[in-house]
């Protein structure tokens, strides 16, 4: 890979590579937790999860907590086609290419 390897990523995809990095980091990771860990609307969250991991083969689980339907958290089940230590060792130029700044 090209020292520019942020200007060849491809935004969707680095997108779905962060939630599902954030899945496995966050301490029980809910919508409200991604959404502030990366500054995306809820809408933006829900769908990576529910349509754009599931065509990589990324499986996640939600695990209900409580009684309302949002209550409980996010489990990384399986990366699919991601290969997880890429996505960490290049996590600064996925970050670079959405402009998110994790803490």
């Amino acid at each position: 890979m090209t020292s520019d390897l942020a200007e060849q990523l491809n935004p969707t995809i680095c997108r779905r590579m962060l939630i599902a990095h954030l899945i496995e980091q966050l301490p029980k990771p809910n919508n409200p937790a991604l959404e502030e860990a990366t500054g995306w609307p809820r809408r933006t969250v829900q769908d990576i999860i529910a349509k754009g991991l599931p065509g990589h083969g990324t499986r996640v689980e939600f695990v209900q907590q409580g009684v309302r339907n949002n209550d409980g958290y996010y489990v990384l089940r399986d990366w699919g086609s991601f290969d997880r230590e890429w996505v960490r060792g290049h996590l600064p130029e996925i970050c670079k290419v959405l402009q998110v700044s994790l803490a």
